[in-house]
């Protein structure tokens, strides 16, 4: 973990906004509990209340002891996954100081910077003109990083979310394509010796392992993954690689886009700031004994039928 990360541990803002809303949960501290992000599945401007979700931990009925809505502050973890086409980088790069400007006081923005390793270069601010400086400074440049750098940020947006009791996001704006990484995805090693190999027939394989073994560490994350691909591919190792990037997202109530053309690039990011917006925060008492991982069910008993459903992770592994 680099230095920057060590910085964004305990920055202060994190700290204020800890001690203002831990009064708020010593009820639920006699319970174990986990945090769920929920948001609706299509853009509504209702808010709900507490009771009107419905959740289910392992089948049986969890209590909703507290509530963070839309209208509560925020945290967003950008991380910046730039290395190909700069057209593509800029146009992401104005779509999201456009977003950015249009958020709230009350969410703090950090950015990140995805390749060699995650590099904090900006600790999570309310300055919308630092965070827009740092955006457009940033070189497109180097090898692909979200797969490398996803473990790390998703460990410390959890532990961001376990500290403030906030509502957390992460949003990677990324190129990458599965061609680009240091690690080499296009040639698995192939047993000489099984000419039943199937890593002969299915190249995409090792991208599909290495998928496999991130979402089970995301799986014992709580914080939402959303992805706005700037660069849709249709080859086979792409294809595969972004089919498990969806899957992340989906894994975590999270959400993705990949984007066919430029001119697609806005609106993808509007849409993502929109889901991220929209994310409640509920703290759920656990049922019974504390198990190592649990099957989750939400909807809603909202009485206003437009609502619609609830996106929210169906499994979370309990560490």
């Amino acid at each position: 973990m680099t230095r920057g990360f060590s910085r964004l541990r305990v920055p202060v803002a994190i700290a204020v906004a800890a001690a203002a809303l831990c009064g708020a949960l010593l009820r639920a501290a006699e319970v174990p509990t986990i945090h769920l992000a929920v948001r609706p599945q299509a853009e509504t401007k209702d808010i709900l209340a507490a009771s009107d979700f419905h959740v289910r931990v392992n089948g049986a009925e969890a209590p909703v002891l507290n509530e963070k809505t839309p209208r509560d502050g925020q945290m967003i973890l950008v991380v910046l996954d730039l290395a190909e086409d700069i057209a593509n980088a800029q146009a992401a790069k104005d779509a999201l100081v456009d977003e950015v400007a249009k958020l709230p006081a009350s969410v703090l923005v950090a950015l990140i910077r995805a390749q060699d390793g995650p590099v904090v270069l900006v600790d999570p601010t309310a300055d919308r003109a630092a965070i827009a400086n740092a955006i457009q400074a940033s070189p497109v440049t180097g090898k692909a990083g979200l797969l490398d750098s996803l473990s790390s940020v998703e460990a410390l947006a959890s532990s961001i979310s376990k500290a403030s009791h906030a509502r957390v996001a992460i949003l990677y704006i990324t190129d990458s394509s599965a061609g680009n990484y240091r690690e080499d995805f296009a040639n698995p090693v192939i047993n000489s010796s099984d000419s039943h190999d199937l890593s002969r027939r299915f190249p995409e394989a090792l991208i599909g392992e290495k998928i496999d073994r991130m979402e089970q560490e995301i799986a014992a994350r709580e914080v939402p993954l959303f992805i706005v691909h700037l660069r849709y591919s249709t080859s086979t190792l792409n294809a595969a690689y972004q089919s498990g990037l969806k899957r992340l997202a989906e894994e975590t109530a999270g959400w993705s886009a990949f984007c066919a053309s430029t001119a697609e690039i806005p609106d993808a990011i509007r849409q993502s700031f929109s889901a991220i917006s929209s994310q409640y925060l509920l703290t759920v008492g656990l049922p019974g004994p504390t198990p190592s991982a649990v099957r989750i069910q939400v909807d809603t008993r909202s009485k206003d039928e437009s609502y619609g459903d609830v996106v929210y992770r169906p499994r979370l592994l309990l560490r």
